[in-house]
């Protein structure tokens, strides 16, 4: 069968090629069949595509296109009923103007220009002798040099180089016992498809509640199309998966959920199944609900963490942070995968205004979550070492004054946290303090400090330090 010529208009820029109009016809049908496609967190996919072959007996080799550009192709599978495998290649030399150019040294190829005062073209043989940061040709005896000197040029080539593909192709050779069209099945993982959650929640302060909406985020890099694929998104990372999703802030789980989402699992991951079939195009981003709720219970407060016992140099601002739970009661009431949380809230016009996000993690049901929106304008906490006096070698006791003020006009409770008390190989135990603490764990201790409207409240402790 006689090659097709292809006709490559160039327009020539500062770079090795311009813009390039390819002129031949592709076949815009994709090659894929039944599709199916599983994907990870960590941006791995498990793609299964079922198509039906012509195998003829004996060996034959069979080309897969429309596999994806970032196959792992160790990880490829085949499985035809009396058909095996003897040997697989992936060709990824996709065909472009640069590829075509620089496949084409050595070769002879057609330079016709154009007079652009007269109209006339003149037609040129060519030898392409060298695609190192330009083109060097030799015409005749003489070398040149394709540039750019605003005149039009179009080159000619005579055939397609035999190892550039249109599409990423997966070739495989096979041995079968039996002829006819079957069902055969292609398996593989491959990067580039990835998938997080998005939460967006609209936060009632006057109510206490507030109204999430989950969406999944898929996105497409793999240079390949998947068209009406059943896909199936897993929450979690199997080992050899790496998580490059949110991971969550530290303190964003107060307390760890015991509750069972209804769900289906996949071992230890949670599955999120999209209802019909989709198309992932390439170089897309699609997204998908899979929760929404409204009027869980919510409300705001107010957290400070002080590192260890020294003094702030100035009144530093509180965290403002949104509190819910994931529980089936009161709350969520599902798992929540690894993603970010928006928070919107109405202004006194009733307009949703953005107030601020946090990550979270991969998050189980019936969990108590507190997420910081920002830094509070109103609410401020200064930490003061009043005193430092060492009793014995080994010991040290500190006296330490917590300031907290308030600028607006409504009474807020601000939760002061102490951390530090087990700062390498020390032991730090408070020995007095104004208002009773509670202790987060060896290390930090937290006071629920109730601060009047326009006003400040002051907490004092004395923690000694054996080393």
């Amino acid at each position: 069968m006689a090659m097709r010529r292809w006709i490559v208009a160039i327009t020539l820029s500062m770079g090795l090629l311009g813009p390039v109009a390819i002129l031949a016809q592709t076949d815009p049908q994709t090659a894929q069949g039944d599709l199916s496609v599983t994907i990870y967190n960590g941006g791995v996919t498990l793609v299964q595509d079922i198509r039906q072959i012509n195998i003829p007996v004996g060996r034959s080799r069979q080309e897969f296109p429309d596999v994806s550009a970032q196959i792992q192709p160790a990880t490829v599978s085949f499985a035809a009923a009396s058909t095996g495998i003897v040997e697989q290649n992936f060709d990824y030399d996709l065909l472009s103007p640069n590829a075509l150019m620089g496949k084409a040294v050595g070769e002879m190829i057609m330079l016709i220009r154009m007079n652009p005062a007269t109209g006339v073209e003149t037609r040129e043989r060519a030898k392409v002798l060298a695609v190192n940061g330009g083109v060097v040709l030799q015409i005749g005896e003489r070398i040149e040099i394709l540039r750019d000197d605003g005149l039009p040029v179009r080159v000619v080539f005579d055939k397609i180089p035999p190892n550039l593909r249109a599409k990423p192709t997966l070739s495989i050779t096979l041995d079968s016992k039996a002829g006819g069209v079957r069902p055969a099945t292609l398996s593989y993982l491959t990067s580039g498809l990835g998938w997080v959650a998005d939460y967006v929640s609209m936060f009632d302060e006057k109510a206490g509640t507030i109204d999430v909406q989950g969406w999944v985020t898929l996105t497409n890099n793999t240079g390949t199309t998947f068209s009406d694929a059943r896909t199936l998104l897993v929450a979690g990372s199997p080992r050899g998966v790496s998580n490059f999703g949110p991971r969550g802030n530290r303190g964003t789980v107060r307390r760890a959920g015991t509750e069972t989402a209804a769900r289906e699992q996949l071992g230890d991951y949670y599955l999120y199944p999209l209802a019909e079939r989709t198309t992932i195009a390439n170089a897309q981003q699609k997204q998908v609900s899979f929760l929404n709720v409204q009027r869980v219970p919510a409300k705001k407060a107010y957290e400070y963490s002080v590192g260890w016992l020294t003094s702030m140099s100035e009144p530093a601002s509180a965290a403002s942070v949104i509190r819910f739970s994931s529980s089936a009661q009161g709350g969520l009431g599902d798992a929540l995968p690894a993603g970010t949380v928006r928070f919107y809230q109405r202004d006194a016009r009733g307009d949703p205004q953005f107030i601020g996000e946090s990550a979270i993690g991969h998050t189980p049901m019936g969990s108590e979550l507190g997420l910081a929106t920002g830094n509070a304008f109103d609410v401020k906490v200064q930490a003061v070492v009043e005193k430092r006096e060492r009793l014995s070698p080994s010991r040290w006791r500190t006296s330490m004054k917590y300031t907290v003020t308030n600028a607006k006009d409504e009474p807020v409770t601000v939760d002061i946290t102490q951390d530090g008390l087990d700062w390498y190989f020390t032991d730090t135990r408070i020995v007095a303090e104004s208002q009773p603490s509670k202790r987060r764990d060896s290390n930090g201790t937290r006071w629920e400090v109730m601060v009047p409207a326009n006003g400040e409240t002051i907490v004092t402790a004395t923690f000694e330090t054996r080393f």
